[in-house]
C-alpha cells in the first residue's frame, strides 16, 4: 500500500515557483482514498495545488486538525473548487479562538475566518470527539489525551465565551493516522496537545507500537531546550524512522532534531511530495 504526501501550504517553499505562508495543508493519498488535511491561511494551498496539477474533485474528505486560521483560512477557496464534500473535525472547530501574548495586548481573533452558515452551504461537517475511520487503514485520532509530563500548551491561546476568556486546552487538536506494513504514518496539524502524546495515542488506538514516519507541525516553537530534549528522547524510544517537520516546529528545534536524528530527519516544505511504499 503506497502513500503519497503532497504539501500544499507551509511556512517555506521547496523551490522557486511555489508559494509559502505561515500555515499548513497537506494532501494525503492512500490506495483509493484522497484526503486534504488542513487548508492553510489563504489561497496559497489552492495555488500550489494548481501548480502541482492536483485534481480537487479527487478529494474524498477534508480533515481539519483544529480551528486556528492558519489551518482553516483556505477552507472557503478549497470548498469552492471541490463542491459538496464531507469535512471531519472536532465539535470545538466552531469555538471562538483568540491569542494574546502580552498582558497589555488586546486579544485578537484566531479561529475560522468564515461564518459557519456560509461554509455549511458548501460542506457537510462531521463533528465528533471520537476517531473516524475513512478507510480500513486511514483514520483520525479524535481527542488526544495528555499523558506526558513535559509537553505543555502555551498560555497565550484562549477561548472566548460571551465576554470571558479562558485558556485553550485544544480539545479540538487531532491528527491523521495511516496504518502501513512498515508501521504507522502520523500526519500532524500543529500538535498543540503534544507530538509525543499524539504518537502514544496513535499506538494505543491501532494496537501497532511501530511508528514509521511523522510529518507536519510539531509545535516545538517556542519550547525550551529541556522539553525539546525530552521530545527527542521519546522519539528515539519510540524508534521513529522518519520525521519531516513543518510549520510550527521552529528553526532552533529543527536544528536540534536534525543533530539528534541524522538521516531520519528532513524539513518538509510547500511543494514537496513524499512517497512511502
Amino acid at each position: 500500500m503506497g502513500i503519497t504526501l503532497t504539501t500544499l501550504c507551509e511556512n517555506t517553499a521547496a523551490e522557486v515557483g511555489f508559494l509559502a505562508e505561515w500555515g499548513w495543508s497537506i494532501l494525503v493519498q492512500v490506495s483509493d482514498k484522497t484526503v486534504l488535511f488542513d487548508t492553510g491561511t489563504s489561497s496559497v494551498a489552492v495555488g500550489n495545488a494548481d501548480k502541482l496539477g492536483v485534481d480537487f474533485h479527487s478529494i474524498d474528505k477534508i480533515i481539519l486538525s483544529h480551528a486556528h486560521r492558519d489551518h482553516t483560512g483556505g477552507l472557503r477557496d478549497v470548498l469552492r473548487r471541490i463542491g459538496k464534500v464531507d469535512v471531519i473535525a472536532h465539535p470545538g472547530i466552531w469555538d471562538l479562538k483568540y491569542k494574546k501574548r502580552f498582558a497589555e495586548e488586546e486579544a485578537t481573533y484566531n479561529g475560522i475566518p468564515f461564518a459557519r452558515e456560509e461554509l455549511e452551504t458548501f460542506a457537510s461537517f462531521n463533528l465528533t470527539k471520537e476517531p473516524v475511520y475513512i478507510s480500513e487503514n486511514l483514520l483520525t485520532t479524535g481527542e488526544i489525551p495528555i499523558t506526558t509530563d513535559f509537553e505543555t500548551i502555551e498560555p497565550h491561546f484562549y477561548l472566548k465565551n460571551k465576554d470571558t476568556f479562558q485558556h485553550d486546552s485544544f480539545a479540538d487538536d487531532l491528527a491523521l493516522i495511516v496504518k502501513t506494513e512498515k508501521g504507522l504514518v502520523v500526519v500532524l496539524g500543529c500538535a498543540h496537545r503534544g507530538m509525543i502524546n499524539t504518537l502514544r495515542h496513535a499506538r494505543n488506538l491501532t494496537g501497532d507500537e511501530r511508528v514509521y514516519a511523522v510529518i507536519g507541525g510539531t509545535h516545538l516553537y517556542p519550547k525550551n531546550d529541556d522539553q525539546i530534549a525530552k521530545t527527542i528522547e521519546s522519539l528515539k524510544e519510540i524508534d521513529v524512522q522518519k520525521i519531516g517537520v513543518s510549520h510550527c516546529t521552529g528553526f532552533h528545534a529543527a536544528m536540534l532534531l536534525a543533530q539528534a536524528l541524522g538521516d531520519r530527519f528532513f524539513v518538509n516544505n510547500a511543494g514537496m511530495i513524499t512517497k512511502i511504499d
